[in-house]
């Protein structure tokens, strides 16, 4: 018999594994989680890709009677804004933008053409290849660049609310990033 001095006390052994289980949904909240990340960042990229290629005109057109529908008699004639979209009408940076751009000596127009051709297309091809889940972490990664980069030229010409926006969206890649190995719904899940 064991004398009450050397009896010995059975405490149960938590292991880390059980700790680490998720309490329920079987781990698909982060997956959940990428994939509304993933969505909006790639929403994101296309529309402001597509964007690139859009112009607004303005056009004279007569004022309308919105009781009979008809043109007013006086011929008085009303501005209305038109968006069109073409490839004609590509223009990475805003005209307002260029122009500063354009007097920057840091952004020399050399290291400018090159990227100002590519941006709209790269947005585009990164948004849709992370909407379809192809290659989701170097389309993230594409986009992180992207984003870099117009903030080192928003920062030159002292658009201090256009880097703050934009380094909101660094901040959502890289979380996006960090999320990306719970990424359940891709095809190429590797890359």
């Amino acid at each position: 018999m064991n004398s009450p001095e050397t009896e010995e006390i059975s405490t149960p052994v938590v292991t880390k594994s059980a700790e680490s289980k998720p309490p329920c949904c079987c781990g698909w909240d982060h997956s959940i989680a990428f994939l509304i990340l993933r969505g909006w960042l790639a929403l994101r990229a296309i529309v402001t890709g597509i964007e690139k290629y859009a112009i607004v005109k303005t056009v004279q057109k007569p004022l309308m009677d919105p009781v009979t529908g008809m043109e007013d008699p006086s011929g008085a004639l009303v501005d209305v804004k038109i968006k069109m979209y073409g490839l004609a009408n590509y223009h990475a940076i805003p005209p307002s933008l260029s122009d500063k751009f354009s007097h920057e000596p840091l952004l020399p127009k050399f290291m400018m053409d090159p990227f100002c051709a590519m941006l709209g297309p790269a947005l585009i091809i990164s948004g849709l290849m992370l909407l379809a889940g192809l290659g989701t972490r170097l389309s993230l990664f594409v986009q992180g660049v992207l984003y870099i980069m117009l903030t080192a030229g928003l920062i030159l010409i002292k658009q201090d609310d256009g880097v703050a926006w934009l380094a909101i969206h660094i901040a959502l890649i890289a979380f996006a990033l960090t999320l990306a190995r719970d990424n359940k719904f891709a095809l190429l899940k590797k890359w």
